[in-house]
């Protein structure tokens, strides 16, 4: 009877272990908002790079997440990496979309130059006419904006495409220096999604 129990005892041990070891790792909790170390996206593994909180005056606004193929600590490997990325937002407060829309822009406007921002145009109307599609954003929604190279970037909202493929590299990456440019929305947030997690 004891080595029954005994063997009951390891095996038990083992099935705990295996079915821990079978859940995604959690790499970071973030605002509350808890990050998978990895995510798959157009067949590869992307590791999350940094993620932090975006504060609007002492408010939490969301937690935002960048996966690469590969982690990278300076903005120009990060632009010139091959293969998908990925900017996840997890909202930490309700907004409109009128107020998400104006963000989004204001940051665009902030990080690119003028040339950019006159050869991306289109990209950014057909961007800026997602948020018509989005009466809004509550506490908890996830927002994706993912670099696909067969395709251009994707938006979900919660598992759900919201808005067109756009198709330029450009704009992904116009979209990512809105974060972590040389004139980023937050100098502290960028230094966390380049890696400093401190």
């Amino acid at each position: 009877m004891q080595i029954s129990t005994s063997r009951l005892g390891r095996s038990l041990a083992a099935a705990c272990l295996s079915a821990v070891l079978a859940q995604p790792a959690l790499a970071v909790e973030i605002g509350g908002v808890k990050l998978d170390d990895t995510v798959q996206l157009a067949s590869r593994e992307l590791k999350l790079n940094g993620a932090g909180v975006r504060y609007k005056v002492i408010f939490k606004v969301y937690t935002i997440a960048l996966y690469l193929p590969e982690k990278k600590t300076q903005l120009a490997d990060i632009l010139a990496l091959p293969g998908p990325r990925r900017l996840e937002i997890v909202m930490l407060r309700d907004i409109t979309s009128d107020e998400l829309g104006q963000a989004f822009m204001q940051g665009l406007k902030r990080s690119s130059d003028q040339a950019d921002r006159t050869r991306l145009l289109s990209q950014t109307m057909q961007f800026g006419a997602m948020f018509e599609m989005v009466p809004g954003l509550k506490k908890g929604d996830i927002l994706t904006v993912d670099w696909l190279p067969e395709e251009g970037t994707l938006c979900k909202l919660n598992g759900k495409q919201v808005g067109d493929t756009v198709p330029d590299l450009a704009f992904y990456n116009a979209l990512l220096k809105i974060w972590i440019g040389a004139h980023p929305a937050d100098t502290l947030l960028r230094a966390h999604l380049l890696g400093d997690m401190a």
